[in-house]
């Protein structure tokens, strides 16, 4: 049976291969003759070869040490690197991040987070799984990503729900629609006029559909699509009108689309962030959260949410 080959044993052949001497060997490596011969042996065993031939003058490779050198120094390298790689992760300087966000949440929240985050660690990658609520949710419980940033989800017993910010619901519509110039928008308005909506899968759909049916609102769904960005799309070429996330609008600026309130009952989505609970996060994904949440109490204290 083969007997286990250490790194040890593999270094000090690399040492008396390179010297040619197992005197000077024994000296760089702050061990006896003796305790370097048995190194030797024990490799030699392990591999069940003869690598080293040796007189009392002199001490050359056989054939198959010569050919195995280079796979010896190969080995060393290879471990030196893996324990180099684990102290880089400890003290992150390198490794891998997968967030899974909310397309829109990924817009507004990652850019200024990932930017401070990237100063403090360069080395470390980022991966951003840009999906819905429910797929969010799904990739953090599998544990696909490190943690997620979504709407409040139901009561869960597998994650933990931290929020960040409330994002109210606003009606968008061309800045030249007859709505726009209204000072106040009333359901019955809404009712009149087609809508542009996303599909029923939707975590943003299926928080809007709740509180208007249990206010006994029923709006004039024309237009379905399944992201937000295209309905922004349809409501700018002048198909219709759209209630959105105030988060998903462009700037006040902005020469074609404008937001208005909504009428009571005022909707909202709560954004934070979603972990596993039978899951300790990496320090990574720790120190992480600690800039955003550092970052996002900035912005709370300098302009209300």
């Amino acid at each position: 049976m083969m007997h286990r080959i250490e790194f040890l044993d593999l270094q000090a052949f690399v040492q008396v291969a390179e010297l040619g001497n197992f005197h000077e060997a024994a000296q760089r490596l702050h061990l006896s003759q003796p305790a370097l011969s048995r190194r030797i042996q024990k490799l030699e065993e392990a591999l069940e070869v003869s690598l080293l031939e040796r007189t009392t003058r002199r001490t050359w490779l056989t054939t198959i040490g010569t050919d195995f050198l280079p796979r010896a120094r190969r080995m060393l390298e290879d471990y030196e690197s893996s324990i180099l790689g684990i102290r880089e992760l400890a003290t992150h300087q390198k490794g891998t991040l997968t967030i899974a966000c909310l397309p829109t949440a990924a817009f507004y929240f990652l850019p200024s987070v990932i930017r401070r985050f990237n100063e403090a660690w360069p080395g470390i990658r980022i991966r951003i799984l840009d999906v819905s609520a429910n797929e969010g949710l799904e990739r953090v419980i599998n544990g696909e990503a490190d943690f997620g940033i979504n709407m409040i989800s139901p009561q869960l017993p597998e994650v933990s729900f931290t929020p960040l910010l409330r994002d109210p619901f606003v009606l968008a519509l061309r800045s030249d629609h007859p709505l726009a110039a209204k000072e106040t928008i009333t359901w019955a308005d809404l009712e009149a006029v087609r809508m542009i909506t996303v599909s029923r899968d939707s975590g943003n759909r299926t928080l809007l559909d709740n509180v208007l049916s249990a206010e006994g609102i029923s709006l004039n769904g024309f237009y379905e699509v399944q992201h937000l960005s295209t309905s922004l799309g349809l409501v700018e070429s002048g198909l219709g009108v759209a209630i959105l996330p105030r988060m998903t609008m462009p700037g006040a600026d902005h020469d074609t689309l404008c937001s208005r309130p909504l009428p009571e009952p005022r909707i909202q989505r709560t954004i934070g962030l979603i972990q596993r609970n039978d899951h300790a996060l990496s320090s990574t994904a720790e120190l992480f959260i600690e800039t955003l949440l550092a970052l996002w109490g900035e912005k709370a204290r300098k302009k209300p949410s």
